[in-house]
């Protein structure tokens, strides 16, 4: 493997623009392109599409064109996802969608970093942080969620929201940044 690529997989800084990880990114935007041009009716195509792509995806899933990824490896989907359009992950570092999971239109899910030091920037320096949402989770359309984010199971991020820090199960948050503004959306019974 090369060291740049175990770096990035080990959340350690590394090189951006080494030419084997520019290689993944320009194949793994080849296969999302097949896969924003494959007919929406051929969902067992698009499935199979989708597995080649991602490391992992459950069954159900509805992936509208276009989607833009990073690499597709280290993204994980559960069963009955909903991705709708215009959405992108960027995949440095493990990106997992429980079950029943739904993403409005332009959502973006964000694990690279970047040195606050214009030098490093500029050298290229970079790490990535995961990015996790549990099952039920519904993301509201333009909502950006950053490195290193968990969101907790039947939580709920409103349009437009940019997500700095963990969500709580069970919890709406929605503004830039997001904070809380209702707890307790499913209770038991």
């Amino acid at each position: 493997m090369n060291e740049q690529l175990r770096r990035m997989r080990a959340g350690e800084p590394y090189q951006g623009m080494d030419p084997a990880l520019v290689a993944l990114r320009m194949a793994a935007r080849q296969r999302c392109r097949q896969l924003n041009d494959h007919d929406m009716a051929d969902q067992a195509g698009r499935q199979a599409l989708a597995a080649q792509l991602f490391e992992a995806c459950g069954d159900n899933l509805w992936l509208e064109a276009p989607f833009q990824c990073d690499y597709g490896g280290q993204i994980r989907l559960g069963s009955n996802v909903f991705i709708n359009m215009d959405c992108v992950i960027l995949d440095c570092a493990p990106v997992t969608l429980g079950n029943n999971v739904l993403l409005g239109p332009k959502v973006q899910i964000y694990t690279p970093c970047h040195p606050l030091e214009a030098e490093p920037r500029r050298d290229g320096v970079e790490w990535a942080k995961p990015v996790t949402l549990g099952d039920d989770v519904w993301v509201g359309g333009g909502a950006i969620l950053c490195p290193g984010v968990t969101v907790g199971d039947r939580a709920v991020i409103a349009a437009g929201a940019v997500v700095t820090k963990d969500v709580p199960p069970d919890t709406l948050v929605g503004g830039n940044p997001a904070r809380v503004i209702r707890e307790g959306l499913n209770p038991a019974p």
